[in-house]
């Protein structure tokens, strides 16, 4: 076996000096680097291993959000109240969807049907009245499969002829007349949601029978009256569902709420209640009553220069930059930011442009 000769003194000296020397020209590349200087000797591997991820400066729309919570249920609530005296002897169960021409409960069994329209039964109809309320129930009739009658605002013979005919389906006295209280007009089909009376209870006219509302289900949100600039009618908005699925809604409702909780004896409360419609019904399946959160729109910056927030560097005299790589140098770029979401931010700058490559430190 060779013994290796021990080293002098001066042999080890000059070994440590010449690692030192290596030390100091490695850090001053870096350090030359660090502040945009070209290095002749630095290759692409260099610049890689220095900058660990890069990402182009992309030019998008930006959108903060604002998220509180809501409370899915069901929209366009209604009290339906009898239009006459007499007893209740059935009504429609609650959860039940009750379609144009379907009863919704009977008087002294006689059907209290549903029909489709905006404007409120106020009178009965016969031979010789005109008006809008004529047409919006020869509509009805007309789409229930009935006709020999024309659609408009007269009511002739022919439409009480019709009338009988439809009475005689019902089951009820064939008077060619629709008395006040035999139908009830419904923006959509009506869903019940309570039961204000109950079977076999006597009624007087305006007496609360059920409490419905229509089928689509909506989030009512409540906001603080100084985010009331969030909730404009018409505004687009992100509904979450409890199963975490995402839908697309919009505002279809504000209106303020004064809470005087303490009957005047103390401070009341205003709030803005919101009511958000939901795109996809299918996405909520069997859900009625749920919490779920919506995204409002806080701030939106279209067609603006961004980068990830992690690019951003902080320069030392203040303010910040960005490391602009190219090929296998780079430097720094000093930027104004705007504004920030998604965990991106908006930056402008002179020089800076789409499609640059930046730097984004680890």
């Amino acid at each position: 076996m060779t013994r290796r000769q021990p080293r002098s003194r001066r042999q080890r000296w000059i070994t440590r000096a010449a690692i030192g020397v290596a030390v100091v020209l490695v850090g001053g590349t870096a350090a030359l680097a660090a502040v945009g200087l070209d290095w002749s000797g630095e290759t692409d591997k260099t610049a890689r291993d220095r900058v660990p991820a890069t990402t182009p400066v992309t030019r998008q729309t930006l959108v903060e959000t604002k998220s509180e919570s809501g409370e899915l249920g069901y929209d366009a609530p209604v009290t339906v109240s009898a239009r006459a005296a007499g007893t209740v002897t059935s009504m429609a169960g609650v959860g039940t969807v009750i379609q144009r021409g379907q009863a919704l409960f009977r008087i002294d069994d006689k059907p209290v049907i549903v029909l489709i329209g905006t404007l409120p039964a106020y009178r009965a109809l016969s031979s010789g009245i005109e008006g809008a309320d004529v047409k919006q129930f020869e509509t009805n009739l007309a789409a229930l499969g009935y006709d020999g009658f024309t659609v408009d605002e007269e009511y002739t013979g022919s439409t009480a002829s019709a009338v009988r005919e439809w009475q005689e389906d019902l089951g009820i006295d064939e008077t060619g007349v629709v008395d006040l209280g035999r139908v009830v007009f419904a923006a959509a089909p009506l869903r019940v949601e309570t039961q204000s009376a109950s079977v076999g209870a006597a009624v007087q006219a305006s007496t609360a029978v059920l409490s419905c509302t229509g089928t689509a289900r909506v989030a009512t949100v409540e906001l603080n009256i100084g985010d009331a600039r969030l909730a404009p009618v018409g505004a687009a908005v992100e509904v979450t569902l409890p199963n975490g699925k995402k839908s697309a809604g919009k505002v279809i409702a504000a209106e303020t709420v004064v809470d005087d909780s303490e009957g005047g004896g103390g401070d009341s409360e205003t709030t803005l209640e919101v009511t958000v419609s939901i795109d996809d019904q299918t996405a909520l399946a069997t859900l009625d009553r749920a919490a779920v959160t919506v995204a409002f729109t806080a701030s939106k910056r279209e067609n603006v220069l961004t980068i990830p927030v992690a690019a951003l560097l902080a320069l030392a005299e203040g303010g910040y930059g960005v490391e602009i790589v190219e090929g296998a140098s780079s430097r720094v770029m000093a930027v104004e930011t705007g504004l920030f979401a998604g965990g991106r931010v908006e930056v402008s700058g002179d020089g800076l442009t789409e499609g640059m490559t930046v730097g984004v430190p680890s």
